[in-house]
C-alpha cells in the first residue's frame, strides 16, 4: 500500500518539533508535522505572566542539555537570554528549530479523526484469509491524508478540564487567561460595578478570588493575583504546597515554592488543604465556593486550577484505557490496540512514571524513532548520540530512586 506519508505528527508544539527533528536526524524524510494553528501555539496562549517552572541553562559545551531543550544541538537559555522563559518566548525557540532544520510542518490543519487503514490480506488463519490493519486515513480540513505511523503529539493545553462540579460554568479556568494583570486591573472597579454592598465588601473573610487547585497551575494562578494586589484563597483536595517525594511530577518546584513563599509573606493568600469542592453559586453578585462542610466567598468568578483532559480524548477509541484515565501504552510507547499510533508528550504513563515535563518526555523521542525506524527498516545508530546525552531512556528501572536529601 503507497502512503502519502510514512509518518504524520498530529501537533507541531515542543513533542512535535522534538520528534520530528529526531526522524529527520534518521534520514526519514517522508514526515510532516500537522498543526490546527501554528508552532508553539499552545505556549502562546500561555498567561502573559506565566514562566517555564523548569529553568534553562546553557550548559552544551559540558555535555548537560538546557532542561528545555527538544534537541540535543540546542538551548533556550542561549537563544532567548533567559532563564524561566515565557510561553511567547518559547513559541520563538520553537520557530527558529522549524526554520533552522527546515522541520516539515502544515499549520493551519486541523485533524478530524485518526481511522485505521486496511491492505490486502496477507494471513492466513485455519485457511481463512483475513485482512491486516495497516497505516492510517487521516482526515483533515485540508482533506485526507494516509501514512504508515502517526504520532500524536497535541498535548493537552488546550483541552482544560472545566466541568468538574456544579456550577463550574460559573468560574474561569486558569488556561483561557492571557493576562493575570489584566485581570486584576477589571477587578479594581467589580464592587462599583456589580453593586455589592460596602460591608461585603470589607469583609475580611471575602476574597477577590477563590482558586481552586493547588498545583502548580493554582499556585501560578494565586501569586500572580496577590502580585497584582489581590487578596486570594487556595483551595485544594491535598496538600501539594507540602512537598512529599523528589519527584517535580508529584510536588511543586524550587521555582514556585520560592514564589508562593514571597505571596504568603503579604497578609493576601490563604492556603486551604484537604478541601473538595462541591459546588459554586453566585448570589446577590457575590460567588460561594463550597465544600462539605464550608463556604468560602470570592467578589470575582472563581479559577478553576483542575487541570486538562488532554487531547487525547479526541482519539479514544483508539487506545485501550486504564482505570486511573491514562490510555495503555507498549513499552515504545505505542497504543495496544492500534499498531503504529504512538504517543509523545506530557500524556505519557507508564505506571508511577510521569513524563509531564520537557525534559522527562523528550526522552522517549527516540524510543518512538526507534521503533518506527526498525519497521521502516532505517538504520538507527544515529540514535545513539541520544543515549550518550541521556534523551534515549528506554530503562525505566533507573527513574524509581528518591533523592535521599
Amino acid at each position: 500500500m503507497k502512503f502519502d506519508y510514512d509518518v504524520v505528527i498530529v501537533g507541531a508544539g515542543a513533542s512535535g518539533v522534538g520528534m520530528a527533528h529526531v526522524l529527520k536526524t534518521l534520514g526519514i524524510e517522508r514526515v510532516v508535522m500537522l498543526e490546527r494553528y501554528e508552532v508553539g501555539a499552545s505556549f502562546l496562549r500561555w498567561p502573559k505572566e506565566m514562566r517555564f517552572i523548569s529553568p534553562s541553562f546553557t550548559g552544551n559545551a559540558f555535555g548537560l542539555l538546557d532542561l528545555n531543550a527538544v534537541t540535543l544541538e540546542t538551548s533556550p537559555a542561549y537563544t532567548l537570554e533567559t532563564e524561566h522563559p515565557s510561553g511567547r518566548q518559547f513559541a520563538d525557540y520553537l520557530r527558529l528549530i522549524v526554520k533552522e532544520y527546515k522541520l516539515p510542518v502544515k499549520c493551519g490543519v486541523e485533524v478530524l479523526s485518526i481511522q485505521p487503514g486496511v491492505q490486502p490480506a496477507t494471513s492466513s488463519v485455519n485457511g481463512t484469509s483475513e485482512a491486516e490493519p495497516e497505516g492510517f486515513t487521516i482526515p483533515t480540513s485540508d482533506g485526507a491524508v494516509s501514512a504508515r505511523f502517526v504520532v500524536w503529539a497535541a498535548g493537552e493545553f488546550q483541552y482544560p478540564r472545566k466541568s468538574v462540579f456544579p456550577g463550574a460554568d460559573l468560574c474561569i479556568h486558569n488556561a483561557t487567561i492571557r493576562s493575570w494583570r489584566a485581570l486584576a486591573m477589571e477587578s479594581l472597579g467589580v464592587t462599583l460595578d456589580r453593586g455589592t454592598s460596602n460591608e461585603a465588601a470589607a469583609d475580611p473573610h471575602v476574597s477577590d478570588f477563590v482558586v481552586i487547585g493547588g498545583n502548580e497551575s493554582g499556585i501560578d494562578s494565586a501569586v500572580n493575583l496577590v502580585r497584582f494586589g489581590k487578596t486570594v484563597t487556595v483551595l485544594d483536595r491535598g496538600v501539594p504546597w507540602q512537598p512529599v517525594g523528589s519527584d517535580p511530577s508529584k510536588t511543586l518546584t524550587p521555582y514556585t515554592l520560592k514564589r508562593l513563599e514571597r505571596a504568603l509573606k503579604t497578609g493576601r493568600l490563604e492556603l486551604v488543604g484537604k478541601t473538595r469542592v462541591k459546588s459554586v453559586v453566585c448570589d446577590k453578585l457575590l460567588f460561594s465556593v463550597s465544600s462539605k462542610s464550608k463556604t468560602w466567598v470570592s467578589k470575582n468568578s472563581p479559577i478553576l486550577a483542575t487541570g486538562f483532559s488532554g487531547s487525547l480524548q479526541l482519539i479514544d477509541s483508539l487506545f485501550a484505557w486504564k482505570k486511573n484515565g491514562y490510555v495503555e501504552l507498549n513499552d515504545r510507547d505505542e497504543s495496544t490496540i492500534s499498531p503504529g499510533l504512538f504517543v509523545i508528550g506530557p500524556m505519557v504513563r507508564h505506571e508511577a512514571m510521569i513524563f509531564c515535563f520537557i525534559y522527562k518526555f523528550r526522552q522517549r523521542f527516540a524510543v518512538v524513532a526507534n521503533a518506527i525506524a526498525e519497521q521502516l527498516e532505517v538504520s538507527i545508530e544515529a540514535l545513539e548520540k541520544y543515549r550518550d546525552k541521556q534523551m534515549f531512556l528506554d530503562d525505566l528501572s533507573c527513574c524509581e530512586e528518591e533523592c535521599a536529601c
